[in-house]
């Protein structure tokens, strides 16, 4: 098992990486516990749950981005009063990116922060979501308006929870470790001629997607001075394709918005052509990007995104292996690339 530490100005994660994660560590959190999960990972672990947290409280909110809203939340803080949790509890967010997001949101508003516990069981969540302590809901069909920066104690990243994905659910992770691959030389390496599907390879490189993440974090954790922002790439057009198009997953509407974004910088003259094609190359072996009709109209959504300066549109795109750079774009001009790349 893999140990990595993450060490910020407001909290100290232990995260905890390999198979067989979940029991080792999972007995070892102590005090009173509320867990928080979804009905797909519920019907699948609700033995292995009750097993583990016997007689602690279980919180189920429907599967799906659409859960992720101002309404759970509440319903999820009445749940924990009605618990009568107190300062040294622990809420435990047992699921995917979705059930991460709100229940550390959760976690950081009552009583003003109580302890928390990412358990990902999700090729997204595992490698990304559940470190760096973004927690968010949708709200005014923006994703993730409302939120906050929270640090959760420990993460238990149990490899052994990607046997029960469905394949398209390993394709919505491969969007973020192929992101990871864009920034950093060495995973872009070990994932370039590999299989991508194999699960026991995706479990050898989730340690170092989620090692990046934490130089990064470690350095900026509530993005103030721009490292941070390289995380987002792709991810612009992306969360602009996804609120748009809502069938969709999050991650392969990344990988979408990347294969977009690198058309838009090699217009603009960024980046080197080979390696441009060498990423497309590796999403195309993950999904075949569609050509979105009314790709304009998507666009608008990109307007709310939090990287943004004044009317411009901000995004992060690779230049060369393990480097990427920031550019900013006229909103017209972004459309008009837009439709061109479709």
């Amino acid at each position: 098992m893999t140990e990595i530490t993450l060490n910020t100005a407001s909290c100290t994660s232990l995260i905890h990486c390999g198979q067989g994660a979940f029991s080792e560590c999972a007995s070892n959190i102590s005090g009173q516990k509320f867990i928080i999960t979804d009905t797909n990972v519920y019907k699948i672990y609700s033995r292995l749950l009750n097993e583990y947290f016997a007689q602690s409280p279980v919180f189920v909110i429907k599967a799906g981005e659409k859960s992720k809203n101002l309404f759970n939340l509440t319903k999820i803080l009445s749940a924990m009063a009605d618990a009568e949790l107190k300062r040294d509890s622990t809420v435990i967010a047992f699921g995917g990116g979705v059930v991460g997001d709100i229940a550390g949101l959760a976690a950081s508003l009552y009583m003003r922060g109580v302890r928390l516990v990412q358990i990902p069981t999700t090729l997204l969540s595992q490698v990304d979501s559940s470190v760096g302590g973004k927690t968010a809901v949708d709200f005014k069909n923006i994703k993730n308006l409302v939120g906050s920066f929270y640090q959760p104690h420990e993460v238990i990243v149990d490899t052994g929870f990607l046997k029960t994905l469905p394949v398209r659910q390993i394709r919505c992770g491969l969007g973020e470790i192929i992101k990871y691959a864009a920034l950093d030389k060495n995973i872009y390496n070990a994932i370039s001629d590999n299989d991508l599907f194999n699960l026991e390879f995706l479990a050898s490189v989730i340690p170092d997607c989620i090692k990046h993440k934490v130089d990064v974090v470690s350095s900026d954790e509530r993005d103030l001075n721009g490292a941070r922002k390289t995380l987002n790439l792709g991810h612009t057009t992306g969360h602009a394709l996804e609120l748009f198009y809502k069938r969709k997953s999050h991650g392969e509407c990344v990988l979408a918005g990347m294969y977009y974004e690198l058309y838009i910088a090699q217009k603009l003259g960024i980046g080197e052509k080979k390696y441009f094609n060498s990423l497309r190359r590796l999403i195309e072996k993950v999904i075949r990007v569609p050509k979105y009709a009314d790709v304009e109209k998507a666009a608008a959504f990109a307007k709310m995104d939090k990287k943004n300066a004044g009317a411009n549109i901000t995004l992060i795109v690779p230049e060369r292996e393990g480097e990427c750079a920031e550019i900013n774009i006229n909103f017209d001009e972004y459309v008009r690339l837009l439709k061109e790349a479709k």
